[in-house]
């Protein structure tokens, strides 16, 4: 029913959730991100350079991956929310000194530990040239 789209009091709790993933992938925050991720082996993260299967896989990931670099840059976030418990989260990225965007794209569950992402994928194209002049 479209009625159930975006409630608001949904929505806001969404909101924070991934508001609070972004602060945590920002700071490195491994505990947090390793929190938000569903604890089952049906979770699924591909990155740019990874394909993950599993949330043992994922907080290896996490766990190995460099500290630096982290800072970015969002636009573009559209987060929708279906019902009371499940939603979506997709956004546009830039990092300072790289000319590639880059887009995350999370699925959202409402478990009985909150709200956790149960699949979620990351690419990087490049900015067409007419995007470098506008940014």
């Amino acid at each position: 029913m479209e009625h159930d789209i975006n409630l608001p009091t949904v929505h806001a709790e969404m909101a924070a959730a991934f508001a609070r993933y972004e602060l945590a992938l920002t700071g490195n925050d491994i505990a947090t991100l390793d929190e938000l991720f569903w604890h089952s082996e049906h979770a699924i993260r591909y990155g740019a350079t990874e394909n993950l299967h599993g949330h043992a896989a994922i907080q290896a990931f996490r766990k190995a991956r460099p500290a630096a670099g982290l800072a970015r840059s969002l636009r573009h976030t559209v987060i929708t929310t279906y019902g009371h418990d499940f939603a979506t989260a997709n956004t546009q990225f830039s990092r300072e000194g790289s000319s590639a965007i880059g887009r995350q794209s999370q699925t959202w569950l409402r478990t009985a530990q909150g709200w956790r992402i149960v699949a979620a994928h990351v690419s990087l194209i490049e900015a067409p040239a007419e995007a470098h002049h506008a940014a």
